[in-house]
């Protein structure tokens, strides 16, 4: 039942999933935090596994950096693997000062400079939003957890690099922050029925400049993982 970019067997993927873009943070997250994890797609070397958590079976796969790459990967998960509940975890950049390097950033919208939904063929502009179900789960587990979060807007970017660094434009409109895959993810979800939510870590600031390595950001973020794992 192989599809062009994952190379797993029904059923060889749990219904609900973690979506991290990079491959080692799938791996990183495989080795640390699941028990008996099995390693079901190695396709382009975009990383896949199955396993439990507390006892649940989850699966994690990743996902590459973009729309186009998160929405092949999301659509074949949905669409032949039967996924349910599609969780992202990432990084983002802060667009407001109120935003700390490490603090959880949870997606109730995602605005986007993408022409993604062109395809839907709407007649207007569609606002892409989570799962309140996963939504919900997840405020409370960061509330337990005692760790700083913000629930907001978020901005998926088709540039990483601007030629008008127009990113801080959407901060006016109250947008906590950019990143480049979840508005597709939301869409995906919403055409299909199933549950969607995006869950980020601050890994850099457009407002103060700061920002962190990327060992750190494969390693060292596990606070979204807990809270995307406790919503299985």
């Amino acid at each position: 039942m192989s599809t062009p970019h994952i190379s797993a067997n029904k059923g060889d993927i749990a219904e609900t999933i973690l979506l991290p873009g990079d491959p080692l943070r799938a791996k990183f997250i495989a080795e640390n935090f699941l028990e008996n994890a099995v390693q079901y797609n190695s396709v382009r070397n975009m990383l896949g596994f199955t396993g439990t958590y507390k006892g649940k079976r989850v699966s994690v796969q990743g996902t590459g950096m973009g729309m186009p790459s998160c929405s092949i990967y999301s659509y074949e998960l949905i669409h032949f693997y039967g996924c349910k509940n599609v969780i992202r975890i990432g990084t983002a950049g802060a667009l407001s000062d109120k935003l700390n390097i490490g603090d959880l950033v949870i997606g109730m919208g995602a605005c986007t400079d993408s022409n993604y939904a062109s395809q839907y063929e709407l007649p207007g502009t569609y606002a892409p939003i989570a799962s309140y179900e996963l939504l919900r789960k997840a405020v409370e587990k960061s509330d337990e957890m005692k760790i700083n979060y913000h629930v907001g807007n978020i901005v998926s970017s088709d540039l990483f690099y601007s030629a008008n660094n127009s990113s801080m434009k959407w901060a006016k409109m109250g947008v906590l922050a950019v990143e480049m895959e979840a508005a597709a993810l939301y869409m995906n979800a919403a055409y299909a029925g199933v549950n969607a939510l995006c869950i980020l870590t601050i890994s850099d600031s457009l407002v103060t400049g700061k920002s962190t390595t990327s060992e750190e950001r494969e390693k060292t973020f596990t606070n979204m993982m807990e809270v995307a794992l406790s919503l299985i």
